[in-house]
């Protein structure tokens, strides 16, 4: 067997915000369903946590291998919430993420295990995303968002339409 074979035991995938840069969070007027709901999970976790040292994790997913199979022993949750770092954005202190049983191909799951495997969810997204601010990840995040700022800024506070 050669190590392009081997899945990954646990696999995760997030998109990151970071809070303080995000201008605006006030929900427009003909904002879609789905968009309010985030934009107002986004407002609470703000207002729970602040925008220093917030991330806000979306279109999340962390999945659990537990046999060599592909097709069977997996477990796959969905995450969304708030991950909050040190001074210096280089360590994750805490989250706050709202964590759900999305499918598994299990047929030996109980649920104490799933409330075990959601506590696990949380750590392994905390160390995941340690190795996301090593990889420099969220200085590009940073890095854009203050971008996007900027040509906001330029543009009278508006982008896109001519807005």
């Amino acid at each position: 067997m050669s190590e392009n074979d081997v899945h990954p035991s646990v696999a995760i995938t997030f998109d990151c915000t970071p809070l303080r840069g995000v201008p605006r969070l006030d929900i427009p007027l003909d904002a879609s369903p789905v968009f309010r709901a985030r934009l107002e999970r986004m407002q609470r976790a703000v207002a729970s946590h602040g925008t220093r040292n917030a991330y806000y994790l979306t279109n999340a997913r962390c999945r659990f291998h537990f046999t060599n199979d592909p097709a069977i022993g997996w477990v796959q949750f969905t995450f969304e919430g708030t991950l909050l770092t040190d001074e210096l954005d280089r360590k994750t202190v805490g989250s706050d993420l709202d964590i759900r049983l999305e499918k598994e191909t299990c047929d030996w799951l109980t649920q104490p295990a799933v409330q075990w495997l959601t506590l696990s969810v949380k750590h392994a997204v905390e160390v995941e995303f340690d190795r996301y601010i090593a990889a420099g990840d969220l200085s590009r995040a940073l890095e854009r968002l203050a971008r996007e700022q900027a040509a906001s800024d330029a543009a009278g506070g508006f982008l896109g339409m001519n807005l």
